[in-house]
């Protein structure tokens, strides 16, 4: 199945101070703005999914996403458990999205399970994605992102990516992700040369 991401307009306004008659103009102007794709944020948090505290790392995974040029379709809080991230997982690979993120689940604890459940739906891994995200989150200082067990792979034509939780190894993990998920978007629907 062949997606293509359609621009989204965009309404740009301003005023012009044109000097030489001394009069002010109001524009508006209308422009595509590119859209890298779809997404669906997944977090991971037993607190959070049982009504406990809330999760901050859904904002900040929207705003990166959005600054990036995606569409976050929604973001969905499930409880550490295989069944439920597998779920969430396959409902938005099913569901086109282009691109599903992950956060939380992905460290060594017994309630990790992120990666298990996650490698139950992919069809390929991109081991040079993840290892890519391990690395620069070290690097950063992001120690929960050096020791990650996170996935990155293929389910259908969705990319899926499971990133560490703490609010450094997200910052680090997108910039180190978005110009490979552009790409890889690219080629999974038929647009990338």
């Amino acid at each position: 199945m062949m997606r293509i991401s359609q621009p989204t307009r965009m309404t740009i306004s301003g005023q012009f101070d044109t000097r030489n008659s001394g009069a002010t103009t109001v524009g508006i102007m209308e422009i595509d703005a590119p859209v890298a794709g779809r997404a669906l944020v997944v977090i991971v948090d037993d607190r959070t999914a049982h009504g406990g505290s809330s999760n901050s790392t859904g904002p900040l995974v929207t705003e990166l996403l959005d600054e990036a040029g995606f569409l976050v379709d929604a973001t969905v809080v499930v409880a550490a458990d295989e069944v439920e991230i597998r779920n969430a997982l396959n409902t938005a690979v099913i569901g086109g999205v282009d691109l599903v993120i992950s956060v939380g689940g992905t460290g060594v604890s017994p309630r990790d399970v992120t990666p298990d459940a996650t490698a139950d739906v992919l069809d390929r891994e991109l081991l040079g994605i993840s290892e890519a995200i391990r690395s620069s989150g070290l690097a950063a200082g992001a120690l929960d992102a050096g020791l990650s067990r996170g996935l990155v792979g293929v389910s259908g034509s969705t990319l899926v990516v499971n990133l560490a939780g703490s609010r450094a190894a997200i910052r680090d993990g997108m910039a180190t992700l978005t110009p490979l998920a552009t790409h890889v978007i690219g080629e999974l629907s038929g647009l990338a040369e």
